[in-house]
């Protein structure tokens, strides 16, 4: 099925059955309530046809604000705007559909190989910058009392590696991301750097998984920031 055709791609961990992940694309329009993103009555039914459709009775999120927080995931309202902040969540609870809503940033969904913790990250170009892959995986294998290389990992559609323009990289980035960035496209590979801080974090590199999806390059299927597009996706993981 093409992206175009669905509300969502699925995506399925290899030994997991009871963890889901879900990956909204346009089709399922405007998902988000924060800030002056879209109508909030479209998003709330948009919001509510979503769980219907995919059989998500509760759901929690937060307002991202690019950073590297990460907090333990509480059900929040389908039909208001979130009140915490953070770009992490996690939780061992089932049927709790943890949400980062994402427009090019990547959004990240973890769980444990036992599948009984997951895990979902908001990661912007700033988390990058910051090593919120790496420095997550650090607190979850905490927090998950288990070792990098019990946790799975999947990134979803985001910036591709020719879309992600950084015309000021030399002020943006810390000088140790230089081996990422192109100067001939002026593009910073963010899908490649995502890899490397997971694998850095010490998960295997067979048990990290990705949707090569460009939100930017792929108009039809998904919302674009930097094509000023002011929708937001839902990426979800949730163990039932």
């Amino acid at each position: 099925m093409t992206p175009s055709a669905a509300f969502a791609l699925p995506f399925h961990f290899p030994g997991l059955p009871n963890v889901r992940c879900l990956f909204s694309t346009r089709a399922a329009g405007d998902l988000s309530l924060d800030g002056d993103f879209g109508r909030k009555g479209d998003a709330v039914r948009n919001r509510l046809e979503f769980m219907r459709r995919f059989g998500l009775s509760r759901i929690a999120e937060l307002r991202h604000v690019h950073g590297d927080g990460i907090v333990k995931a509480a059900e929040t309202p389908p039909d208001a705007p979130a009140v915490g902040e953070a770009d992490g969540l996690y939780t061992r609870e089932t049927g709790l559909a943890l949400v980062v809503k994402t427009a090019d940033c990547q959004p990240i969904l973890i769980a444990r190989r036992d599948g009984r913790a997951v895990a979902a990250l908001h990661v912007g170009w700033r988390g990058n910058a910051a090593s919120f892959p790496t420095t997550a995986v650090e607190r979850l294998c905490e927090r998950f009392s288990c070792p990098p290389t019990d946790l799975l990992a999947v990134r979803g559609p985001s910036l591709g590696p020719t879309a992600s323009e950084f015309v000021n990289f030399a002020d943006e980035w810390p000088g140790d991301f230089a081996p990422w960035f192109d100067p001939a496209s002026r593009s910073v590979d963010l899908w490649a750097l995502t890899r490397n801080q997971l694998e850095r974090a010490g998960l295997r590199r067979n048990r990290i998984f990705a949707l090569d999806c460009c939100t930017h390059s792929m108009r039809d299927d998904f919302f674009s920031h930097r094509r000023n597009d002011t929708g937001r996706h839902w990426n979800v993981i949730r163990m039932v």
